[in-house]
C-alpha cells in the first residue's frame, strides 16, 4: 500500500489484528525482508512493515535521509493506520531508525527491539568509513552492493546462503544510488541513543551476533551491563533473519508476548 507524504509514496503494508508491531529493514534492504515472518506472527498481532526513505518503493526526500527524517515516515504511517501504540523491531539501519523515533515518541512505544544494530554513534573512522562507501557506490553502483552484502555474512554463510545472497543483491540493486548515498549520510551523522537504554520504561531487546562483522559484539554485549535491556547472542553473522531464522522467529515471538 501506498501514503503520500511531502510529494514522494511511502510503502508500507499491513496484515493481522492485535498489538501493532513496526518492522523497519536495514541499509540496502525492503520491507520484503519480513515477508516469510508475517505469516505466523499476523495471526496474533498487526505487523506493519515500511519501506524507508529512498528504499524498496518508497521515493528519496532530498540527499541526505537523516535517522529523523526516517523516523517522521515511520509517524506518518503509524498516525494513517491510526496506531498509537507499537512494538518496533529495527535491523542496523532501521535500529537507528527506531531509536530516533524512540527518541521523540517515547509514549508511543511498548517495546523496543534492536535487531543487529547499535544504539552509539558512528565513531570517526566509522565516519570516514562512510565517506570511502559513498565515493565507492559513486564509482561502481553494483559492485557495490555486491561486495557490502556479502560482507554482511560470517565468512562460512557465504557459501550456505549464497543463493540467498544472490537474491539479495538482485533486490538491492534496485536501490536508486541517491537513496544509498543519502542513507550512508545520514547514519554517518546519527546521534548517539546510549541513554534509552537506560532511561525507557518500555520493554526492550537487543540481538547480536557473535561473528557480526559489522558491530563489535564485546562492546555491544558490555553496554547493556546493569540495563534492563533483554539480551539475545546468536553465533553467526550481522543477518540474523536469515543467518539464525528460525531462533529468531522464536525471540521475536517471545519479545512481543511477554
Amino acid at each position: 500500500m501506498y501514503l503520500e507524504h511531502k510529494g514522494i509514496n511511502i510503502f508500507y503494508t499491513d496484515d493481522g489484528q492485535g498489538e501493532a508491531v513496526v518492522f523497519l529493514h536495514g541499509f540496502l534492504e525492503n520491507a520484503t525482508m519480513w515477508t516469510v515472518f508475517i505469516p505466523k506472527l499476523s495471526q496474533s498481532n498487526r505487523i506493519v512493515t515500511i519501506d524507508l526513505l529512498g528504499h524498496g518503493k518508497t521515493g528519496c526526500l532530498g540527499y541526505v535521509h537523516t535517522m529523523e527524517l526516517m523516523a517522521e515516515i515511520v509517524e506518518t504511517v503509524l498516525k494513517h493506520l491510526q496506531i498509537n501504540k507499537s512494538i518496533i523491531i529495527g535491523h542496523s539501519m532501521g535500529g537507528y531508525v527506531a531509536l530516533a523515533f524512540a527518541k521523540k515518541n517515547p509514549e508511543a512505544l511498548n517495546g523496543l527491539c534492536l535487531m543487529n544494530s547499535t544504539p552509539n554513534a558512528d565513531t570517526s573512522e566509522k565516519k570516514k568509513n562512510r565517506d570511502r562507501a559513498i565515493l565507492a557506490v559513486k564509482q561502481n553502483h553494483k559492485t557495490f552492493i555486491r561486495m557490502a552484502i556479502g560482507n554482511l555474512f560470517s565468512p562460512e554463510n557465504r557459501t550456505i546462503f549464497s543463493e540467498k545472497i544472490i537474491a539479495l543483491i538482485t533486490d538491492a540493486q534496485q536501490t536508486p544510488l541517491q537513496g544509498i548515498v543519502a542513507a550512508l549520510e545520514g547514519m554517518k551523522i546519527r546521534k548517539s541513543r546510549k541513554e534509552l537504554f537506560h532511561s525507557a520504561h518500555y520493554k526492550k531487546m537487543l540481538i547480536i551476533s557473535k561473528k557480526d562483522p559489522v558491530l563489535n559484539y564485546k562492546q555491544l554485549k558490555s553496554q547493556t551491563e546493569n540495563t534492563n535491556v533483554e539480551i539475545v547472542e546468536f553465533p553467526d553473522g550481522h543477518m540474523s533473519h536469515i543467518e539464525n531464522e528460525e531462533f529468531f522467529l522464536q525471540h521475536i515471538v517471545y519479545f512481543i508476548e511477554n
